[in-house]
């Protein structure tokens, strides 16, 4: 359960990661970002997280607020999954192990 919880917290992590990044290059980037290679990629990245909020998310949002929406939604999951891996490790006092680092 502690690995399938850190695969999960990685995961998560990474999504997250790009996403931000992807916001930076938003506003860095201005008009050109589509021609920007690394905001592509980070697209790219973060497109099966997007996706999946897309087709859940109401047409009243519009299709440059999915992003934003995703990024909140994975960081409520990110806490969710760090404080089950916290509890795990605490409650059968695994905090020495080296997944509880």
């Amino acid at each position: 359960m502690l690995t399938a919880l850190n695969v999960a917290q990685t995961v998560l992590y990474v999504a997250l990661l790009a996403l931000a990044g992807q916001g930076v290059l938003y506003i860095l980037a201005g008009a050109k970002r589509e021609q920007n290679l690394f905001y592509t990629l980070l697209r790219v990245i973060s497109k099966p997280f997007t996706y999946p909020v897309r087709k859940i998310t109401p047409p009243q949002v519009a299709d440059r607020h999915v992003p934003i929406v995703t990024f909140f939604l994975l960081l409520v999951i990110y806490a969710i999954v760090t404080f089950e891996r916290i509890d795990l490790c605490v409650t059968y006092q695994m905090v020495g192990q080296p997944g509880c680092r």
